[in-house]
């Protein structure tokens, strides 16, 4: 291939994964602005748990079809339909529109980012991908400052429908220079590709059951919603166990290394993922800044961890990932602890410091955990074991939201009960419209109430982030160099 469609192939790759990095955080910003206009506070988690939810379970699927029809096509499918979804989520006029919309947004995401990465995979030699980390890094850390700041000027400047409308155009672009500059690689002829359909409808299915059931817990419908999860995941491992090529490998889980990662991505990703998205409700709502203010709080977090991360890499050469990991777990636990203790009185500058002491952590233990990984699993399980534990992070994040969310709301309305109001009296919406909360005789004790019970989430947070402490003590000892030297035989060391 021509160093001139390699440079326009790149290009369109680094659009595409510029969008997916900056996709949380602009969406993010935005919440808050969106939820005084549409209403559903009792559904705020739905938005981000359904996104993360249909783009984490169709990865593998995406992965499998692009072996069988080819990475160009399957990738311009899954932007096109990513795109379709963002102009639907900025056609929505109700909550739960909303919510359907990024599910259909999701479905595409879940193939933009890995097919991204598998593009470069093929054109990149190993030392090349090495020397052009840095520059994928600092995509993630420009979006990390520009996607907050993007995303509430919108708001503030234009309109929240925009923030999902500002995708279109990147993302076309992006589709025009991949199709226009790559060429699909020959296949062999007869080449049979074994596509998991069974295991990834019921992993999407009993996932979505399990957040329904959380989402309504206590009720009728929530205990039928768990049942049905129960059933759904239990057939899951009967079929994953029977499947020629598994979305979930299974017989990776007797190794221990692998198991502790994955339950350090699920913890981790729950304390993470699942706190950080209310802190612009908190900055916006309690503290009382505008969205571009809230989003700004979101920028140091994503640039600690893309910081450490490069760190982090270069530390691995020198000591054990466990003693990598558990460094940055502890900054993690200290980061939650302390933004359990935020309040009305809570300044901006401290939940930046306190939210890029958790970034620092994740940033920290999740290369170590990635490398070490990969380091360790055969050849030809080495995509499925990079995919599981990417999996293992997300899920831990749609179901942290999903947790917390529910936390949230019934916590704020038996604070608002505790302090005499009636939580059916009172709408979050006048207290998120700068316009219609410009003078509200309720505004104190409902500011009080959701401080309180925003900062009884991160209570939550803090025993995830233990729990994954705790996880990750159990991990193997050594260095990633002595782990390639202990390869077995079938696990040969790549040139």
């Amino acid at each position: 291939m021509t160093r001139n469609r390699l440079v326009v192939i790149t290009l369109g790759i680094m659009l595409s994964l510029f969008l997916a990095s900056m996709e949380g955080t602009v969406v993010a910003t935005a919440m808050p602005s969106i939820v005084a206009q549409l209403g559903g506070f009792s559904i705020y988690s739905w938005v981000f748990a359904i996104y993360m939810l249909t783009s984490t379970t169709c990865v593998p699927i995406y992965g499998k079809l692009s072996d069988l029809y080819g990475r160009k096509l399957v990738y311009i499918i899954s932007m096109l339909l990513f795109l379709a979804g963002s102009i639907l989520c900025g056609q929505a006029r109700s909550m739960e529109q909303l919510i359907i919309f990024r599910a259909f947004q999701g479905l595409g995401a879940g193939g933009v980012l890995p097919l991204a990465f598998t593009i470069i995979g093929q054109l990149f030699s190993l030392e090349q991908r090495a020397r052009m980390q840095g520059l994928f890094s600092g995509i993630w850390g420009v979006s990390a400052i520009i996607g907050p700041l993007i995303g509430g000027f919108l708001v503030d400047q234009i309109s929240w429908h925009w923030v999902f409308y500002i995708n279109v155009i990147p993302g076309v672009l992006a589709c025009a220079l991949v199709w226009m500059a790559w060429k699909e690689p020959a296949r062999v002829a007869g080449q049979r590709v074994d596509i998991d359909f069974l295991g990834g409808g019921l992993l999407t299915l009993g996932g979505l059951s399990l957040l329904l059931g959380l989402n309504e817990l206590g009720t009728p419908l929530g205990w039928w919603c768990l049942a049905a999860a129960a059933c759904l995941l239990t057939g899951l491992v009967w079929a994953e166990k029977r499947a020629p090529d598994p979305i979930l490998p299974l017989p990776l889980f007797k190794d221990r290394l692998f198991t502790v990662s994955i339950l350090h991505g699920i913890l981790a990703g729950v304390a993470m993922f699942g706190s950080i998205t209310y802190v612009p409700l908190f900055v916006q709502a309690v503290l009382g800044t505008s969205a571009t203010e809230a989003g700004i709080t979101l920028t140091p977090s994503s640039l600690a961890w893309t910081i450490a991360s490069i760190f982090g890499m270069r530390m691995l050469l020198k000591m054990g990932y466990r003693t990598l990991s558990l460094i940055g777990m502890v900054i993690l636990v200290a980061g939650t602890f302390f933004m359990s203790q935020i309040g009305v009185g809570t300044n901006q500058i401290s939940i930046m410091l306190f939210t890029s002491m958790m970034g620092i952590g994740m940033g920290l233990s999740i290369p170590a955990f990635l490398i070490a990984v990969q380091s360790t699993v055969s050849r030809r399980d080495l995509g499925v074991a990079t995919s599981t534990l990417q999996f293992s992070r997300s899920i831990g994040g749609t179901l942290g939201v999903s947790i917390l969310g529910v936390f949230l709301s019934n916590r704020l309305a038996s604070q608002l009960l505790a302090a005499g109001v009636d939580p059916t009296s009172v709408s979050l919406n006048t207290l998120l419209d700068p316009i219609a909360g410009a003078n509200i005789a309720i505004e104190g004790p409902l500011r009080q109430a959701l401080a309180v019970s925003i900062a009884g989430m991160f209570v939550i947070a803090f025993v995830a982030a233990l729990a994954a402490l705790g996880a990750v003590a159990f991990a193997p000892p050594g260095k990633i160099s002595q782990l390639m030297q202990a390869r077995l035989p079938d696990q040969p060391v790549e040139e």
